[in-house]
C-alpha cells in the first residue's frame, strides 16, 4: 500500500467544544512522510506547526490537547484524528485560526464527509504500520487499557455508568475504512446535564449544546431524536480511542482493549508502548486477506 493525502483543500467553520469560539479549519494536501500536522494560522509561521504525535500530548481532560516546543497548543484533536485514521489518511496539514478543532456534531462523521469531498490521492511512498509484538498494559484503579499482537487493527471497549441510560455496554470491531464509517463515525460525544455549570466554571464545555453532544439528564436523553445507536456511548469511546492511537504516527496492527478508559490512559498506553523497544516494530503495509467479511490490513515483516 502507498501513503495517502487528500486530493484538494477543503474548508469548514465550527465551534470549539470547550472554548466556545468560532474556528475556521482548512484541510490541505501534504507531501509524503509529512504525517498529520496542525498549523495555527492565527500565529506566527515560525511557531505555528503542531505535529500530531503522542509525545506532544499535554492535556487529557475531556479531550486530547497537543502542545509544541513553543508552547502553542491545539485542543480536542481526537475526533478529527479518528476520522483521518478511519479514512486511511497519512499526510495532511490541518490549518486552524484558533486553539481548538471544531466539534461539528460531536462525532467524526462530518470530518469523513470533508475527506470524501476533498478526495483521496495516493502518493509514491510506501505506507508503514506499527506492529504490536508484545502485550502492553496500563492500569489506574478499575480502569485499564492494553495493546496486544494481532494481524489487523481491532478495538474493544467496555464501559459502566451508574445510570440506566448507559449502564454496562461493550463493543468490539475489526477497524478498516468500511467498518469505521458504518459502525463508529456517527457516534457522538456525551455528557451529563447536572455537570454543565461546573464544567463551564472550569473553562470547559462552553461550546457544548444538544447540537454537538448527547446530553443525559437522570434517566433520559435530552436530544430530540434520541440516540443514533442503542450503544452509542461505548461506540464513541471506541471512536475516541482510534483517534488517540493514531497519534502513534502510523496505523497500528494490534488489538486495543479499553475498560472505563479515556484520553489519559490512551496516551499513557502509547508512552508505555514506545518505552519498550521489544514490544513493537515498524513494518510495511499490504492489503491482505483476513478472517472477516470486510477487507482489513495485514503486515509483511521487514
Amino acid at each position: 500500500m502507498l501513503q495517502t493525502t487528500i486530493r484538494n483543500s477543503i474548508n469548514c467553520t465550527g465551534t470549539g467544544l470547550h472554548s466556545g469560539e468560532t474556528v475556521r479549519m482548512c484541510l490541505r494536501p501534504a507531501p509524503a512522510a509529512t504525517g498529520i500536522v496542525f498549523v495555527r494560522t492565527d500565529l506566527e509561521r515560525r511557531i505555528a506547526k503542531v505535529p500530531a504525535m503522542w509525545d506532544l500530548v499535554t492535556e487529557t481532560t475531556l479531550g486530547t490537547t497537543l502542545t509544541n516546543e513553543h508552547g502553542v497548543s491545539v485542543a480536542t484533536v481526537e475526533h478529527l484524528m479518528s476520522a483521518l485514521a478511519g479514512a486511511g489518511i497519512d499526510n495532511v496539514f490541518v490549518e486552524l485560526d484558533g486553539r481548538e478543532v471544531p466539534i461539528m456534531d460531536g462525532s467524526s462523521a462530518p470530518f469523513l464527509f470533508l475527506i470524501d469531498c476533498a478526495g483521496i490521492r495516493r502518493q509514491e511512498s510506501p505506507r508503514t504500520a506499527i506492529e504490536i509484538l508484545e502485550t502492553v498494559r496500563v492500569e489506574e484503579g478499575d480502569k485499564w487499557v492494553t495493546l496486544e499482537p494481532a494481524d489487523r487493527f481491532e478495538v474493544s471497549f467496555s464501559i459502566d455508568f451508574p445510570t440506566p441510560v448507559i449502564a454496562s455496554q461493550s463493543f468490539d470491531l475489526v477497524v478498516n475504512e468500511e467498518t469505521y464509517k458504518a459502525e463508529l463515525a456517527r457516534a457522538r460525544t456525551f455528557g451529563f446535564a447536572p455537570e454543565v455549570d461546573y464544567l463551564r466554571s472550569r473553562g470547559l464545555a462552553r461550546g457544548g449544546s444538544l447540537d454537538n453532544a448527547v446530553v443525559i439528564d437522570g434517566d433520559r436523553v435530552l436530544n430530540e431524536g434520541g440516540l443514533r445507536f442503542e450503544d452509542e456511548f461505548v461506540r464513541h469511546k471506541a471512536l475516541d480511542a482510534v483517534g488517540d492511537l493514531y497519534l502513534a504516527g502510523a496505523p497500528i496492527l494490534g488489538r486495543y482493549t479499553g475498560h472505563k478508559a479515556g484520553h489519559a490512559l490512551n496516551n499513557r498506553l502509547l508512552r508505555a508502548l514506545f518505552a519498550e523497544a521489544d514490544a513493537w516494530r515498524t513494518v510495511p503495509m499490504t492489503r491482505g486477506v483476513v478472517r472477516s467479511a470486510a477487507p482489513a490490513f495485514a503486515a509483511v515483516a521487514l
